[in-house]
């Protein structure tokens, strides 16, 4: 690093060779002392004619002289830096500093308050705009102006679909097996043991089939939503998705939404199936009731309307499992703290959805007999 006076109060650096951080760094202090030799100097250039190559050694250099320089009354005429140079020290210079936590006004609690309030009313906002959004893709998906690509579809469809096969038939039978204990111990009392095919069937068909499933699917597929979605929203993938004038409505939420609508129904089957062979296992193994006598009692007690309670709610349910991983997803900050956030409040963002859905379906269900 040399210097030049082209004129009295104006100071040119020249740099030259390889300015990088494996390479070392001249002081900012020697561009100050050659300064002070002449106190009318009121501008300082760059010479980089004959620099080869640098990195952000360079730029810390330059922005921690200019600010120094900017401290003291100094121009800089930052003609002579390259083009790359200049763009960089723009962008850090629009970024805004984080405050220190230290020197930050003390907030009474009312203001605490407040300030919380705006947030949570922030957060319904967002959550308002999501669902319109979801709506209008679907408007615009059953219109035929919505695309997306069948590959990431038929994917997702396996993802919610086969592969959540094996905890589900591990859940669905055991909590057959526990449904019909619990009911074999009051049962036997009466001499009733048989009643307990009713018990599991009608249970299984009607509401733990769909409940289960769907909390098996929560804390399972919800939550990997989230996860993809907040992933690719801290990685900008998203922002590039509306960069390029695609819908990350589109693209992204409508085929999540769609696959689990689709696969919920088909799991709540399966699922009934299981819990149904598991409350056998207990009555076969436990209460000397026959396989055939067992099926026979289910096959009395059950009508085709029980079932098909069972799969409204389980696509109900399905659909909200979908539509909160997505959307906690997409609200996701840009941290890795934010996406494992994201994952959770899907995932408690369900269960709610789920267990309010199962009060207002089964309500619906005794008003319209």
């Amino acid at each position: 690093m040399t210097f030049s006076w082209p004129s009295d109060d104006e100071l040119v650096v020249r740099m030259a060779g390889s300015w990088t951080l494996a390479g070392g760094l001249p002081s900012p202090d020697l561009v100050h002392a050659e300064a002070d030799r002449a106190k009318s100097v009121r501008c300082v250039g760059f010479d980089t004619a004959e620099l080869t190559n640098w990195d952000t050694a360079l730029l810390a250099f330059l922005r921690g002289l200019t600010q120094r320089l900017s401290e003291r009354g100094i121009e800089t005429n930052r003609v002579g830096l390259p083009d790359g140079v200049n763009r960089l020290l723009d962008l850090a210079a629009s970024a805004p500093e984080k405050p220190d936590e230290a020197d930050l006004p003390h907030e009474d609690w009312l203001a605490r308050i407040g300030r919380a309030a705006l947030r949570e009313r922030d957060s319904r906002t967002d959550e308002v705009r999501f669902v319109g959004q979801v709506f209008i893709g679907m408007f615009s998906l059953v219109t035929g102006r919505a695309r997306f690509r069948l590959s990431d579809f038929a994917l997702i469809v396996q993802q919610c679909g086969a592969d959540a096969l094996p905890i589900v038939t591990l859940i669905s039978f055991l909590v057959g097996m526990i449904f019909a204990f619990i009911g074999a111990i009051q049962l036997q009392q009466f001499g009733a043991q048989i009643y307990v095919a009713d018990l599991v069937g009608l249970g299984m068909a009607r509401e733990m089939g769909a409940m289960m499933t769907a909390i098996i699917m929560a804390g399972r597929t919800g939550a990997s939503f989230a996860a993809e979605l907040g992933t690719m929203t801290a990685n900008e993938e998203i922002d590039a998705y509306r960069t390029m004038g695609l819908s990350p409505i589109n693209f992204l939420v409508l085929p999540r939404i769609l696959a689990l609508m689709c696969m919920m129904p088909l799991l709540c089957l399966y699922s009934d199936l299981l819990g149904m062979l598991g409350g056998s296992a207990v009555a076969v193994g436990m209460l000397d009731i026959g396989f055939a006598s067992y099926v026979d009692e289910t096959r009395r007690a059950m009508e085709l309307t029980d079932f098909g309670a069972g799969l409204i709610k389980a696509t109900v349910y399905g659909t909200l499992v979908a539509f909160s991983g997505c959307m906690r997803g997409m609200q996701s900050g840009r941290s890795a703290a934010a996406v494992g956030g994201a994952a959770t409040s899907a995932v408690v963002t369900s269960i709610v959805l789920i267990v309010v859905a199962s009060g207002i379906i089964n309500v619906l269900d005794h008003v319209l007999d």
